[in-house]
């Protein structure tokens, strides 16, 4: 860190440089055409954010790993706020686990919330921090969105579960045309793969559904049980004042 300069005003200085400019074409890149928010996958990524904040982590400021593209109200709430648990992260990392592992979608509100775990029978600890960090079951525009999105998909698959043998490879282009929100990881690795008509599906087309959720994992570079890709966190080594964006 250069002498008497805080992270915030050192970010500030490298923010417009060549190597973070390819950076954040990179993580818009990696977003997908739609170039969305990697917490919400709702709004627009409108910058970089830090998943561990450069005001307590400044040795990190700079590691590939920890930059995100983020929307503006997902920096706004998440701040620099990174809670943990015996030394571990309590945010999901979404570029290193699968979210629905922790998070649940409401098809009845369209909210999304904590997954309930049966084996703890209580709701996973980083999916209830996550949602309070990041409002995500209080964002009405969030909300309707991933309804709409909902929606979309629940049709296809309706109709897909009509036809005799329904073409693996075309209702995977068409599901991931309509997935503006990232909810077929909750289809096919989530709580909605017990939910009509996702279920209707796994049960009378078994080959389309193991197609579908093989591309999905692959796609997303997961394996079928995902795991996490940072073994131990640190303890923040150091502190400083809030920045805007983390």
């Amino acid at each position: 860190m250069p002498s008497g300069k805080t992270p915030a005003e050192v970010w500030k200085s490298a923010r417009q440089s060549k190597p973070i400019q390819c950076v954040f074409r990179l993580l818009k890149a990696m977003a997908g055409k739609r170039e969305r928010c990697m917490y919400c996958e709702d709004s627009h990524g409108a910058d970089i954010e830090h998943f561990r904040p450069k005001t307590s982590y400044p040795n990190h400021m700079f590691t590939w790993e920890n930059l995100l593209l983020c929307c503006t109200e997902c920096g706004r709430f998440k701040g620099d706020r990174f809670p943990l648990k015996d030394g571990l992260p309590l945010l999901v990392d979404p570029t290193a686990e699968e979210p629905w592992q922790f998070l649940d979608f409401d098809p009845t509100t369209g909210n999304i919330v904590a997954r309930f775990d049966p084996a703890l029978g209580d709701w996973t600890a980083k999916g209830g921090v996550t949602v309070e960090i990041l409002h995500l079951n209080s964002r009405e525009a969030l909300a309707s969105g991933c309804m709409k999105t909902y929606r979309r998909l629940k049709a296809l698959v309706e109709s897909a579960t009509q036809q005799p043998a329904p073409n693996p490879r075309e209702l995977e282009k068409s599901l991931q045309e309509a997935d503006d929100h990232g909810l077929l990881g909750w289809c096919f690795a989530g709580t909605g793969i017990h939910t009509e008509p996702f279920s209707t599906l796994r049960k009378t087309h078994p080959r389309a559904w193991q197609h579908l959720q093989d591309s999905y994992f692959s796609a997303n570079k997961m394996p079928m049980q995902a795991h996490g890709k940072r073994e131990h966190e640190e303890e923040p080594r150091a502190k400083g004042a809030k920045h805007a964006k983390d």
